[in-house]
């Protein structure tokens, strides 16, 4: 059956062409005029079978008196928009916004309708869903952020000691005191983006894929380039990263490895004497495949009385009621005071000069890890 374009149809098509939108224009009988290449890629089909078509075609007959209605409904007001599907070639479905406009012109009534794309929404949506599922309750999820927290220990001849404190009632930040064997001590402060329910479950999964590494004693580098490797391929969350701290020392507490990814630079304080900054080599973790440096690991000398520093950004990220941000020649300070205390009185004082510092309540996670070396 032939079809009436409109003069001004060809005029418009170039612009169509530009739009991030799948676009048909139909007539009054609802027969299809023109497609957009965005309409042709999402739907799977070429626009010489499409065009001449009435819009219902493509759909099941349920879904066909779906649109039906929503078409009565976009004539009677002028314009419509709605949720719906749209059908593709191979008979999957793909999740839409369905926006309608009628044009009244000498030619007669015409209908532009867009196709907007929603299956990183839809997909989002259902990872929720099943997040929320997973934790029915706010306690539930609080109880795992608690389990990741870090632990004071006595191990050999070193103490650790620990604090963490969430933001929320459930954060990003994890870490732990581990003993592996009886020849080493692992640490790992880590820092997830984001905060809440689904910040926590990351952190979760991340943190049971590097106790297990930690537990076989891999290298700490061959560490970080697994870790790297696993968020990417395996979580493939847009935006996402993590950053992290790792540290093994010996039995004797002589000699301790270091490695870290995008994460605040370790400190390793003799008293009375200025902290000596242990940076990270590599790059934040999940977000670019060659994050890792070639050299990321550090090897440190340690000696009877030093004290190590572990922490997260939430320590050095807040600002006073100047608007200056501690950052980590602050908290720098603040360790070489508070090294002059008792062990046992260094993680009070150290809190306390950030507690005064800070303006107004926490923003952000915040763990901190001291081992003192005897």
């Amino acid at each position: 059956m032939d079809i009436h374009r409109p003069e001004w149809l060809e005029q418009v098509e170039g612009v169509l062409e530009t739009l991030n939108e799948g676009v048909i224009v139909s007539d009054d009988g609802a027969r299809i005029l023109s497609v957009n290449s965005r309409f042709e890629e999402m739907i799977g089909i070429p626009r010489a079978e499409i065009v001449g078509k009435e819009a219902y075609h493509f759909y099941s007959p349920g879904e066909a008196d779906v649109i039906a209605k929503q078409k009565e409904r976009g004539m009677r007001e002028g314009h419509n928009r709605f949720e719906f599907v749209l059908p593709k070639k191979d008979g999957s479905r793909l999740p839409v916004i369905i926006s309608s406009r009628v044009m009244n012109s000498p030619d007669g009534q015409f209908g532009v309708v867009t196709f907007t794309e929603i299956s990183e929404q839809k997909r989002a949506e259902e990872q929720l869903r099943k997040a929320n599922k997973q934790l029915e309750e706010l306690a539930l999820a609080a109880r795992v952020q608690e389990s990741l927290a870090p632990k004071s220990l006595i191990w050999g001849g070193m103490r650790v000691e620990a604090h963490f404190q969430a933001v929320r009632t459930i954060g990003g930040d994890f870490g732990l005191a581990m003993p592996c064997g009886e020849d080493h001590l692992n640490l790992l402060i880590g820092d997830v983006s984001g905060h809440g329910i689904g910040s926590a479950l990351v952190a979760n999964r991340i943190y049971t894929e590097m106790v297990t590494q930690l537990r076989a004693a891999m290298p700490l580098s061959d560490m970080l380039q697994h870790m790297n490797r696993f968020v990417i391929e395996n979580m493939g969350i847009s935006g996402f990263f993590f950053t992290a701290a790792l540290a093994r020392i010996d039995l004797g507490g002589r000699r301790m490895l270091f490695a870290g990814g995008g994460h605040p630079p370790a400190m390793v304080v003799t008293p009375s004497q200025e902290p000596r900054l242990l940076e990270s080599r590599s790059m934040v973790l999940g977000a670019l495949p060659e994050a890792v440096s070639q050299e990321a690991t550090l090897d440190v000398s340690l000696r009877q009385g030093d004290r190590i520093v572990l922490y997260s950004d939430g320590i050095t990220e807040v600002f006073n009621s100047q608007d200056e941000m501690l950052g980590v020649p602050g908290l720098r300070k603040f360790v070489r005071e508070a090294a002059l205390l008792p062990f046992s009185e260094m993680m009070g004082g150290i809190l306390d000069r950030v507690d005064a510092w800070r303006k107004g309540p926490p923003s952000d996670d915040a763990s901190l890890v001291l081992v003192e070396v005897n």
